[in-house]
């Protein structure tokens, strides 16, 4: 798939979901955690996009073998972040990050996100806060 079609294939589905999460009734002003997701079948090429996530500012889960449909196996990370569920901000790490997965030949698979519940009470930990300024990219 070509890089604009990858693109704008993650943009709509960034609007599908957060759409969905707000339809379900997911809190609109929260803070989400936003888990990209990167696989491959070399643990070389996956960790060193790892390491450049990590140097970009990111959290970076441990490795994962996976066992596909077929029978494969493949190494996974997540691509951790916090930020507020506005799709321009999220387009922005999506476009980081597909950009990193390319250079090393490793997939980007998505991102995905949970429910927040608007109801719920609020466990702030203390120094957290909510970044007006957050532009999304990560360096």
């Amino acid at each position: 798939m070509a890089y604009e079609e990858l693109l704008e294939e993650q943009r709509e589905e960034t609007r599908a979901i957060i759409e969905e999460l707000l339809e379900d009734g997911s809190d609109p002003d929260a803070l989400y955690t936003i888990e990209h997701h990167f696989s491959c079948d070399s643990f070389e090429a996956l960790e060193k996009a790892a390491v450049d996530a990590f140097k970009l500012g990111y959290e970076v889960t441990e490795p994962e073998e996976l066992e596909l449909e077929d029978g494969s196996t493949v190494m996974c990370v997540d691509i951790l972040s916090e930020l507020a569920l506005k799709p321009e901000l999220i387009d922005v790490q999506v476009e980081q990050l597909v950009n990193l997965a390319g250079k090393h030949n490793v997939d980007y698979d998505g991102w995905g996100t949970y429910f927040e519940d608007p109801d719920a009470e609020d466990e702030e930990e203390e120094g957290d806060y909510v970044d007006e300024d957050d532009d999304g990219i990560r360096h």
